[in-house]
């Protein structure tokens, strides 16, 4: 085959490899094994009793443009809207099965009814000023904020806040559970993965999703490099949103999830963030109300990766304010970097991108002595290798394929567990690095 022929073959694959879920996702993802036992106590037993319905109603916070080839005004494309929107998507469980039929086929290791999950109604609740917000001038010479712009900015963000602690009575946990996506994603497929997440972690959150303008159509090629960019532009509207449920009243903790391209976005809004309270003093930890932080299939550079973690302890004018060179705390709980070597679509994307590692790809040995020490320091820092059988063409969307999988991140989330106690039943193959049993 012709040298260029194969170049564009590739360019092709990989770019739809890429997307993990675009095709994905109509189908509701199989029970996490640690359901599978009839004798085992799930969340599905502590579900609240107005949730326990045949949808998943689902805070979304997007930077996409409205698809105004809808009609409706309340869906979105893959274009970037130059202001931020919040409202409600209900993703809806199909059949409509009774509560009691639902949880069991739910929870089915071998499902009799197929459950789908489809789009259901789109409604934007609320929308932040055009950026960049206009500034005047003010005497002596002085600029400031549009005293108009700012009043219509923070009353959008009172509205938000409202929305979340309206959802907040209906959720035990008092928590937030935010999902970020990755390439090749629609609002409706983003959705769907949100909404797995919701159903069997017992529906016990705030369930959200940040959407972003991930391409997911067009020339494959121009798709991703597109993507790429448009990845940097919401990592400040990320650093919104996080900012503002955090500063919610009533909410306890996030649990942020991040899948392929967005760990991109969400590590650099978590960075940026930091640095903000390192600057006014504060404990980032206790600011961003980071609970637990899960990285899923990352498609992220690993030497991008380590700077961006590594730079606080590493360039002290950064946390000068700490005395003693106590450095500050970022996560309440752990952070979680679930990777495959067998990935195929990181693979394609190490070879576009040029480096030496993704880091949803790495393996113990491919961390240097340094960072492994660096991190096993810390004491929060995970690394959870999947090499078993792909439940998934690509390999790349194992999260949601793989029943073992599923349970892990479910278990982790739900109840705070570390690796290797007995209801996460990992093996511990480096310092920070474990796997999963062979059977």
């Amino acid at each position: 085959m012709p040298l260029r022929k194969t170049y564009r073959l590739l360019l092709l694959f990989a770019a739809v490899a890429l997307g993990g879920c675009a095709s994905k996702g109509k189908e509701l993802m199989p029970a996490p094994a640690i359901y599978h036992s009839p004798a085992t106590h799930t969340a599905f037993d502590r579900v609240p009793r107005e949730r326990r319905r045949s949808t998943v109603d689902l805070l979304y916070i997007t930077d996409r443009s409205a698809d105004i080839s809808t009609g409706s005004g309340t869906e979105y494309g893959e274009g970037r809207s130059k202001s931020l929107a919040f409202g409600s998507v209900v993703v809806k469980l199909v059949p409509q099965l009774e509560w009691a039929q639902l949880r069991h086929e739910s929870l089915a290791a071998a499902r009799v009814v197929d459950i789908e999950l489809k789009l259901g109604e789109v409604r934007e609740l609320g929308r932040y000023p055009t950026e960049p917000y206009s500034i005047v001038r003010a005497p002596p010479g002085r600029l400031r904020r549009d005293p108009d712009v700012l009043q219509r900015h923070e009353y959008t963000e009172q509205q938000l806040r409202e929305e979340i602690q309206r959802r907040l009575a209906a959720a035990p946990t008092g928590q937030i559970l935010l999902f970020v996506h990755g390439f090749n994603e629609t609002f409706a497929t983003a959705a769907y993965t949100a909404a797995d997440l919701c159903h069997f972690l017992g529906r016990s959150h705030v369930c959200a999703l940040f959407t972003w303008p991930a391409a997911a159509g067009g020339n494959p090629l121009f798709s991703y490099e597109k993507t790429t960019e448009s990845a940097q532009y919401s990592v400040g509207h990320l650093r919104k949103a996080i900012r503002t449920l955090a500063r919610t009243p009533g909410v306890r903790g996030i649990q942020l999830l991040a899948h392929s391209r967005g760990a991109a976005v969400a590590l650099s809004a978590i960075r940026e963030l930091s640095i903000e309270a390192i600057a006014a003093g504060l404990e980032p930890a206790e600011v961003m109300k980071l609970e637990n932080l899960v990285l899923l299939s990352p498609d992220v550079d690993g030497d991008v990766a380590s700077q961006q973690l590594a730079i606080f302890a590493s360039d002290p004018g950064m946390t000068t304010r700490w005395s003693g060179g106590r450095l500050p705390q970022f996560l309440r709980g752990r952070f979680t970097v679930y990777a495959s070597p067998g990935d195929r679509a990181l693979g394609l994307s190490r070879w576009l991108f040029g480096s030496t590692a993704r880091v949803g790809q790495l393996r113990p040995e491919d961390l240097s002595e340094a960072s492994r020490e660096l991190f096993a320091t810390a004491g929060n820092v995970d690394l959870i290798v999947y090499e078993g059988k792909r439940t998934d063409f690509f390999g790349h969307s194992y999260f949601q394929t793989n029943p073992r999988v599923s349970a892990d991140v479910i278990e982790l989330i739900l109840n705070g567990t570390a690796p290797g106690e007995p209801r996460r039943p990992l093996v511990r193959i480096g310092k920070i690095t474990w796997t999963f049993p062979e059977r």
